[in-house]
């Protein structure tokens, strides 16, 4: 496992649309191993294999149980991820951070849950509803997918901030 360089904002190919995976194959797998090493070792809680600069469809998506411990959650990896149904009117706001924009965090409204569909990591097809702070993730890492940054869906401008600026609910002025 190799962990590779995320790439950040300013690089073009965040804003490129990924390429469909037409099977798993060894070099998917290897990506994938390199994926999850770099995303424990970014201390992210998803990652896009476009964020490591390889346009096809694929995500990880792994929300810790314990904060202080990588690795410590459920690990979802989805080849070929699309949203298939929404909850709608239902919408959340929360404040998202991500790997390829550090240092900053901005507030999004998010579906409060999804059904999301693809293929793991076998090839085989696989399909979930996920709801709360994991529906939020998904969401964000298939924006990736569509070279969609989070900042494209700010509440606001003025709901974005440095990240030492920012603790808890509070916007430490």
């Amino acid at each position: 496992m190799t962990v590779r360089e995320v790439i950040t904002i300013g690089d073009d190919r965040l804003r490129d649309q990924a390429r469909a995976i037409e099977k798993s194959t060894p070099e998917i797998t290897r990506l994938i191993e390199d994926m999850i090493e770099t995303m424990h070792v970014e201390g992210g809680v998803g990652l896009a294999a476009s964020q490591i600069a390889e346009l096809v469809r694929l995500i990880l998506v792994e929300v810790p149980e314990d904060e202080e411990v990588p690795g410590s959650g459920e690990l979802y990896v989805v080849l070929n991820p699309e949203i298939t149904k929404t909850s709608g009117d239902e919408i959340t706001l929360g404040v998202e951070g991500c790997l390829s924009i550090p240092g900053y965090l901005g507030e999004v409204e998010r579906h409060a849950w999804v059904v999301v569909q693809g293929l793991d990591r076998r090839g085989k097809r696989w399909r979930k509803k996920v709801e709360g702070f994991l529906a939020r993730v998904f969401q964000h890492e298939i924006d990736h997918t569509n070279g969609i940054l989070y900042i494209d869906r700010l509440t606001a401008p003025e709901r974005f901030w440095k990240e030492e600026a920012f603790e808890g609910d509070e916007v430490l002025v």
